[in-house]
């Protein structure tokens, strides 16, 4: 979901998103022995508009269509060139809201993780966990839903 050799690695959404990045490209490439340093077969455009979960349905129709292309016009891939960015796989912990600068930052920084399989954006305050989902930002506020249950303690 980069532009490789920019962004090969980890969590290319969440950390796409983080850098400030509005758009990016869904890259098919040739798998080989080192992570998503293949060379490329094709790359089409790819909005970050919306949460994780929306993207990665674009991101879907967008690959079977990529296949498609693939399969009818067998294009010869080509070796990535430019500076290579590697990004690292996120840990759950990095879940925890930092402190951000906006309201904007706020907002993508909840919905990058708002998909299956990542751990929500979360604060934990006074004994409970509060993890966000579904913001909206407009009117200088987020709009978002909140699932609020006890921190669970470690076992002894």
């Amino acid at each position: 979901m980069t532009d490789v050799p920019y962004g090969r690695g980890g969590s290319p959404l969440q950390n796409l998103i983080i850098r400030g990045h509005e758009s990016t490209k869904l890259t098919a490439l040739r798998m080989t022995q080192d992570f998503d340093a293949g060379p490329v077969y094709l790359k089409e455009d790819l909005c970050l508009a919306g949460n994780a979960e929306e993207i990665y349905i674009r991101a879907t129709h967008l690959s079977a269509k990529m296949i498609g292309r693939i399969i009818q016009e067998q294009p010869e891939p080509l070796p990535q060139t430019g500076e290579v960015t590697n990004f690292k796989r996120r840990k759950p912990a990095e879940s925890e809201i930092p402190q951000v600068p906006s309201l904007q930052n706020l907002h993508d920084f909840i919905r990058m993780l708002d998909a299956e399989g990542y751990p929500k954006a979360f604060i934990e305050h006074q004994g409970f966990r509060y993890e966000f989902s579904r913001a909206a930002l407009y009117d200088g506020r987020i709009v978002a839903d909140v699932n609020i249950t006890p921190v669970k303690e470690p076992h002894a």
